[in-house]
């Protein structure tokens, strides 16, 4: 097995979509136009709706702000000394509350020192562009055996709901079977209400609720890796990239509203048995899209489907990467498949570790040689 820098080491191991254009014009081009750059492997890119500025969740453990193409020079909040960074540990996402601009809440999902997965909730001081330091509360706190697999996104779904994407525990071919064990965390999407309760409370509607030997907080089973899911509020889906072991890597797409998905890991690789030539996919949901490891491809970067409004033609497609191969692609979900489909020539970008989105819905790529990209039309 080789390894590469950050998320390489991941190898270890019917519904319409909305409006909008579905073909998209053979003359249609985009470019990546560079931001910013000199950051410290950023691996997240968000913003408060509505909010002009960019909010760049750096992996050692610091956020920065961009603001009209500038970088500040002082963090809007840096907990590096409780982050454990590395590989494919740190911190790796942050969400902004849907009420952020009145309670000033925001999220982080990070691997502390002892290498276990806390979220921990921080404030925004009263200077709009520095965060407590000292807010930090937590809100869950998972054991993690091995260095890899550590998932690492948290983001509030269109119900409102804090969403968390957790890999299954690390080690290849997931050793202790996490992926298909409901009493465990790990493995799984999760779903947690922190405005019900203290420090959250269990949310209508999770399928697991109530039942012996399960997880309350477990929206969804049979991960492997989730290097970043996303919903699309418009069409009502919920995209999940999850990164494959050494043959497949894949794209899930289904209702958002759909709770109690096994995805199937690790009795599946993508849409292929793993464990052996035959297996039961019976209740298993197969991926929208999947790719093989040719042409240098090793881990999936998943993104977002476009919904901001500078490039009208593209509404509704979903875009992804390969971290290995550097390349580009976007897709539609329509009719319950992945429809047309196509190849973004942005040059060299570097690893792409991550996706992400402005305060407009506009889309960003992250790259881990400290650079940050825009979408926009070229010419």
């Amino acid at each position: 097995m080789r390894i590469l820098p950050f998320l390489l080491s991941m190898l270890v191991g019917s519904c319409s979509s909305g409006v909008g254009t579905i073909e998209l014009p053979p003359e249609l081009a985009l470019r990546a136009q560079e931001v910013v750059s000199g950051l410290a492997n950023p691996v997240y890119v968000t913003a408060p709706a509505g909010d002009t500025r960019l909010f760049v969740v750096e992996q050692r453990g610091s956020i920065r702000i961009v603001q009209s193409g500038q970088l500040s020079p002082t963090p809007f909040l840096d907990i590096s000394s409780r982050v454990l960074s590395g590989g494919e540990r740190g911190l790796l996402s942050m969400a902004f509350h849907p009420q952020y601009q009145t309670n000033r809440f925001f999220y982080l999902y990070f691997t502390a020192g002892d290498g276990s997965i806390r979220i921990e909730r921080f404030t925004t001081s009263s200077d709009a562009n520095v965060a407590d330091a000292a807010s930090g509360k937590l809100i869950l706190r998972v054991p993690h055996t091995f260095a890899n697999h550590n998932g690492g996104l948290a983001l509030f779904g269109p119900d409102g709901m804090l969403y968390l994407g957790l890999g299954d525990g690390g080690g290849a071919g997931d050793p202790e079977g996490n992926g298909q064990n409901r009493n465990t965390l790990l493995g799984a999407l999760l779903r947690i209400d922190v405005n019900g309760g203290d420090p959250y409370a269990i949310p209508d509607g999770n399928p697991f609720v109530g039942q012996a030997g399960t997880r309350p907080e477990i929206w969804a089973i049979g991960l492997r890796n989730p290097w970043r899911f996303a919903f699309d509020r418009t069409a009502g889906l919920l995209y999940i990239a999850d990164v494959g072991q050494n043959r497949f890597e894949e794209v899930n797409v289904v209702q958002s509203s759909r709770s109690g998905v096994n995805y199937g890991w690790n009795v599946m690789e993508a849409s292929s048995c793993f464990l052996s030539s035959g297996c039961n996919q019976q209740g298993l949901e197969l991926p929208a899209l999947e790719y093989d490891h040719s042409g240098n491809a090793c881990s999936v970067t998943g993104g977002f489907p476009y919904r901001g409004t500078a490039i009208p033609e593209i509404t509704g497609h979903y875009f992804y990467a390969d971290y290995c191969a550097g390349w580009v692609r976007s897709f539609r979900f329509q009719d319950g498949a992945a429809t047309a489909q196509r190849s973004w020539d942005f040059g060299s970008l570097g690893f792409i570790s991550s996706f992400g989105e402005d305060g407009a819905g506009e889309l960003y790529i992250t790259s881990s040689n400290g650079r940050i990209f825009r979408i926009v039309r070229a010419g």
